[in-house]
């Protein structure tokens, strides 16, 4: 007889704590639900893309007013975390990227002693040369210009940083490329140029390696003090890296 007994303490022990375990379990869903937010905890401010997946067309930088003004230390300060992968004096070693002495108006995959990737070497036949609207476009957002870059970087946004940033590259090399003249129709406000008629020959563009008329001269330094049609916006504080050229 006192055998069964013990057996049905151990019985009711087992049952006891079973719906022990059942309870916390039932509290617990109701303690600790989770419910869908009303609203996302982060906004990520992305732009949209307007109807029919077309993208906002930003100009580009009106290089002959915004260069002669810029900022080269604060694209010095810019250039100081791409140090990771780039040098940037003359004779400097490749790193993950290649040396960026004389950058601007440099062939595009034309560093010698550096392995390119094949999606850089296949951007020359697109983008010869590193002109200020190429080199722009790519620290803009490398993956979108060169797809399969080795160049990691995301992109810089910014374009009065991207600005400061080319006016220092252009003092590390490439101080004898043109600063084109200033051009009205990339300054804000401006009206789309017209295309050009059928059979018409198409107009030069003031991104160039020869300076047009009214251009500043080739030895004229980067950021000196000249009469302009626009003001340069300020740099914002950021830190870029250079291309993978």
């Amino acid at each position: 007889m006192s055998g069964d007994l013990k057996w049905n303490k151990i019985f009711g022990a087992g049952l006891a704590t079973a719906f022990v375990i059942i309870g916390v379990q039932q509290v617990s869903t109701h303690l600790y639900a989770t419910h869908e937010p009303e609203k996302m905890g982060y906004f990520i401010n992305a732009p949209e893309e307007a109807e029919g997946g077309a993208e906002e067309v930003e100009l580009l930088p009106d290089w002959g007013t915004v260069l002669p003004i810029a900022d080269v230390a604060a694209g010095e300060a810019a250039f100081a975390r791409c140090k990771a992968c780039h040098t940037d004096s003359n004779g400097g070693p490749n790193g993950i990227g290649p040396n960026l002495w004389g950058i601007v108006g440099r062939p595009v995959a034309g560093h010698a002693g550096f392995a390119y990737s094949d999606a850089m070497k296949g951007h020359v036949a697109d983008t010869a040369t590193w002109t200020l609207d190429a080199l722009d476009e790519f620290i803009k957002a490398p993956q979108k210009v060169v797809a399969g870059t080795k160049m990691s970087f995301a992109g810089l946004r910014d374009t009065p940083t991207r600005v400061n940033l080319i006016a220092y590259l252009i003092s590390q090399g490439s101080t004898g490329f043109a600063i084109p003249a200033p051009d009205p129709t990339r300054q804000p406000g401006a009206a789309p140029a017209a295309a050009p008629a059928e059979g018409a020959p198409a107009e030069t563009t003031p991104d160039s390696a020869t300076a047009p008329a009214g251009a500043a001269p080739a030895d004229a330094p980067v950021g000196a003090a000249a009469t302009q049609t626009s003001p340069a916006a300020p740099a914002a504080a950021t830190s870029p890296a250079p291309p993978n050229s």
